[in-house]
């Protein structure tokens, strides 16, 4: 099978249980806003420069292919998607990003003023992510206040992952200054 299905050459797309909306239906701008910040994320990952950050977007990339499979089923089949097994938006993957908060807030740190992204490739990415997430959250809550959310904790879960995002890369940020000078690399503008 080709994935040239040619089904949404006039600009329908298939939800989950093969219900048709057009592409600009609020359910799927919010899916494929989520769909933007997992590959968001996966660029942040990829640029990571320590496990604990490479891990922890890994286990949220995770987390997103649930929360994207939630949104994209209408509200009337949530009921057939909870019977055939697919997982739901839970208080516990929001906790777990609470827990991630907490362990990175232990270590100090400490920002002044507002964040300019660019310090970093990784902090760098971690705020696309931060951004992308943000729009997805706007995106989840237009679909709320239509009254066609039936998990309000997606919003939750969005909320606090665009915060923890933003102490990632000021994490990384000050992990990545700290060995550029034990390194002695910062400050050189060109290769010796």
């Amino acid at each position: 099978m080709s994935i040239v299905t040619k089904t949404g050459d006039l600009g329908a797309t298939g939800l989950m249980f093969n219900r048709r909306v057009s592409k600009c239906h609020p359910r799927v701008e919010a899916y494929g806003s989520v769909d933007e910040l997992n590959a968001a994320l996966g660029l942040a990952r990829a640029a990571a420069q320590h496990d604990f950050t490479r891990d922890n977007l890994l286990a949220i990339q995770k987390d997103l292919v649930i929360l994207m499979g939630e949104l994209a089923t209408g509200v009337e089949d949530l009921p057939r998607y909870v019977e055939e097994g697919y997982s739901l938006v839970t208080a516990e993957l929001t906790v777990r990003l609470e827990k991630l908060v907490g362990e990175i807030e232990a270590q100090q740190i400490t920002h002044r003023g507002w964040a300019t992204p660019g310090a970093s490739l990784h902090s760098a990415a971690l705020d696309v992510a931060r951004t992308t997430c943000r729009r997805a959250e706007r995106r989840v809550c237009a679909l709320h206040e239509a009254k066609q959310l039936h998990n309000p904790e997606i919003l939750v879960y969005l909320n606090r992952l665009s915060d923890l995002l933003w102490l990632f890369a000021r994490w990384a940020e000050g992990r990545d200054n700290n060995e550029a000078r034990m390194t002695g690399a910062e400050g050189k503008s060109k290769p010796e």
